[in-house]
Order: C-alpha cells, then sequence, then structure tokens
C-alpha cells in the first residue's frame, strides 16, 4: 500500500491515555489526530488536532467523523464491535474488526490462542451456577473466574478458594457469560509486545517483567530478567498472535512464567500496551511511533533498546505524590496525562528509569527501581 502523506488525518478511537501518546507519535511523524470519545477533555482530545465528542454507538456522528480521517484506529479494544461495522465500508480500520472482536471476548480469545499455537491455562465457559460447579469440579480450586467482556486491571474477576466462593462469585459478576480458569501458580508475569506493518513485517521488542500492586500495573523491567530461551518463546508466542490476527499495528501479550520456564498465555491486547510505555525513552521508535506507523503504511522501525529501563505507573494520589521528586532525577523521564482527578486506581502518568545496557541483569529490585 501507499503510505499516507504528511498531513493526513489518523482518527483515533478512544480518549484515553494511550490515544494521547499515539497522536503524540503522529505529530513527531507529521500526522494529525481526530480523536473520537464521549468524554470532553480526555487525555487525547488535549493533543489532537480535531475532536468528537459523541457515544460510540452514535452513526450519524461516525459517519462524519470518518468523512474527515485517512484512516481509522483505537486505542483500547472495548469500542464496540458495531462502531468498526460502520466505519469499515467509510475509512481503512487498522486493526480490524477480526482483531478487535478475538481480544473482545475471552473465550474466543482462548481459542485464538490455542489455535496459534501458544499455550493457555485449563478453562471453561460458564453460562450458569451449574456449569460453574462443574467447571470447578473439573478443574479444581483454586481457580479465577473472570468476566468474558469489559474487564481490566482486575476488574470482573474473583479468585475462588473454598466451595463457599462460588455463589458469591456468580452472582456479583457481569455480564455473563463467564470463564473459570485453572489458577496458574506463576513466578513471573512477562509480556511481549509486536508490531506488524501493512506489509506484513513483524519487530518485536525486548520481554518485559511486569509487577502488579492491587490489580495494576506497578513496574516493568526492561529486558525481562529471564533466561534467552523464555525470552525467545515469548518473543516467538506474540509473532505468532500478530500474523495469526492480521493485525496492522501494536499488540501485547500477556504470559505466565512457571517455575520450569513454561509459558502460558493469558491476555492479549490488539493496541499499544502499559508494559511497554518504556519504549518511549529506552528505543529509538516507541511502540506507539510503530503503531503509527503501521496504521500509516509507513516502514516500521528496529525496535531495539538503546537503554536498560524500570518503568513505573503513577496511580491516584499516592503516584501523584511522587512527581514533584521524578521531575528533579536526572535518569528519569517523567510522563503526565493530563487527568485533572488524582482518584484512587486511575493511572496518572509514568516515569521511567534510564539505565546502560546490560545494567538491569546485576541489579536487585531496589538499586534498579532507585527512588523511582
Amino acid at each position: 500500500m501507499t503510505p499516507l502523506p504528511p498531513n493526513a488525518v489518523i482518527g483515533i478511537l478512544g480518549g484515553g491515555q494511550l490515544g494521547r501518546m499515539s497522536a503524540l507519535a503522529a505529530a513527531r511523524l507529521g500526522y494529525r489526530c481526530h480523536v473520537f470519545a464521549p468524554e470532553p477533555d480526555s487525555p487525547g482530545m488535549q493533543v489532537a488536532a480535531a475532536r468528537t465528542v459523541a457515544d460510540y454507538l452514535d452513526e450519524a456522528a461516525l459517519v462524519r467523523f470518518a468523512a474527515t480521517v485517512d484512516v481509522v484506529t483505537f486505542e483500547f479494544e472495548n469500542v464496540p464491535a458495531r462502531t468498526l461495522e460502520v466505519l469499515e465500508p467509510l475509512a481503512p480500520c487498522r486493526p480490524g474488526i477480526k482483531a478487535l472482536g478475538i481480544c473482545q471476548d475471552r473465550i474466543v480469545e482462548k481459542r485464538f490462542l490455542e489455535a496459534a499455537g501458544v499455550p493457555v491455562a485449563p478453562w471453561r465457559p460458564v453460562a450458569s451456577l451449574e456449569e460453574l460447579q462443574a467447571a470447578v469440579a473439573a478443574l479444581g480450586l483454586p481457580a479465577v473466574l473472570k468476566t468474558t467482556r469489559l474487564g481490566y486491571d482486575g476488574r470482573g474477576q474473583a479468585v475462588l478458594r473454598q466451595p463457599g466462593d462460588l455463589e458469591p462469585a456468580w452472582q456479583r459478576l457481569a455480564p455473563r457469560p463467564l470463564i473459570l480458569e485453572g489458577f496458574v501458580p506463576f513466578a513471573a508475569e512477562v509480556s511481549a509486545i509486536a508490531a506488524r506493518g501493512a506489509d506484513g513485517a513483524v519487530a518485536v521488542y525486548d520481554i518485559a517483567e511486569n509487577r502488579h500492586h492491587r490489580h495494576i500495573l506497578d513496574l516493568s523491567f526492561a529486558p525481562a530478567r529471564v533466561p534467552e530461551a523464555v525470552a525467545a518463546a515469548a518473543r516467538t508466542h506474540v509473532t505468532r498472535v500478530a500474523e495469526a490476527l492480521e493485525l496492522v499495528g501494536v499488540a501485547a501479550l500477556e504470559l505466565f512464567l512457571l517455575p520450569d520456564g513454561r509459558l502460558i498465555g493469558n491476555e492479549i491486547a490488539p493496541r499499544p500496551h502499559n508494559s511497554g510505555h518504556w519504549t518511549m525513552d529506552a528505543c529509538a521508535a516507541s511502540q506507539f511511533d510503530q503503531h503509527i506507523r503501521a496504521v500509516a503504511g509507513l516502514p516500521l522501525a528496529p525496535a531495539e533498546r538503546c537503554h536498560d529501563a524500570v518503568m513505573r505507573n503513577l496511580v491516584g494520589p499516592e503516584g501523584m505524590a511522587r512527581w514533584p521528586a521524578l521531575t528533579g532525577m536526572a535518569d528519569v523521564v517523567p510522563h503526565l496525562y493530563g487527568k485533572a482527578e488524582a482518584r484512587e486506581g486511575r493511572k496518572m502518568g509514568h516515569a521511567t528509569r534510564l539505565l546502560p545496557l546490560g545494567a538491569l541483569g546485576g541489579m536487585t529490585d531496589g538499586t534498579a527501581i532507585g527512588g523511582l
């Protein structure tokens, strides 16, 4: 395909921080962005050339939006499928509805991962309390019960540890059906991020090692401190995912690392990912640069690291309390997302500590974080 010319307009569905950072990357590459979201003054709209404030199912607004853009992408996977059904006949959508649909439903996603050759934890679909009881009998306890749609950052799930947990969890979680997953006693969580261009070329970043606090990503260490065979397997898995999705854009694959070195696929995100924010400062081309390059039909850039990195999310009032000190640290690059209110559990920004190549592997966690 012919790349979009300078000053072409990229439409972004969603106005959150991922849309904001994508729009900033687009501006560096000479493109303008038009953000479509229901929330006024969202982080993405603050840096966009044009804005549409409307519901994702407002078809008249979508038609007007499509007439102003050269290509459409999205910054989160909970955009209704109907939105892309309206837009795809009017403007190219990258990624398309196939990737969106697979990643919106955990049951479909699990089947997709298995077909792509990525191992997953044992699982069962659950459409009734009786099916939940049968699934627990098959998989055992502990297990994790999740909504198939709309869950993120620990929302929409419950850990079942004893038989008495089943009915309260079933009553609490919605929408249904649900999915039961066998509990994975993992040693670490890692993530792999790949970009796939319109020409089918794939570029994969070094995998990151992730730590969570209250179910929200807290720290990412890049590169992950794992054996090279594990890192290579993760890169292979995310490449298979990107190719099987027929992706044009960026996708992240979250994986559990078991004590014996095996990897278990957890979730796919068909867009830039929180655990890849370190690429903004530790690589010549970030995950957002790659996403825009792919969407615009430009060649992908190399995904090599220039630094080792530790990224910390700034979450809620506690995260914002770190901000003044972080702005004065010489080896730390801070980023704020323009959100007005620091609510509990809300991602307000992130900061990345840059280290010399190879330094991270010889550090303890406390030394690597270095006051971050």
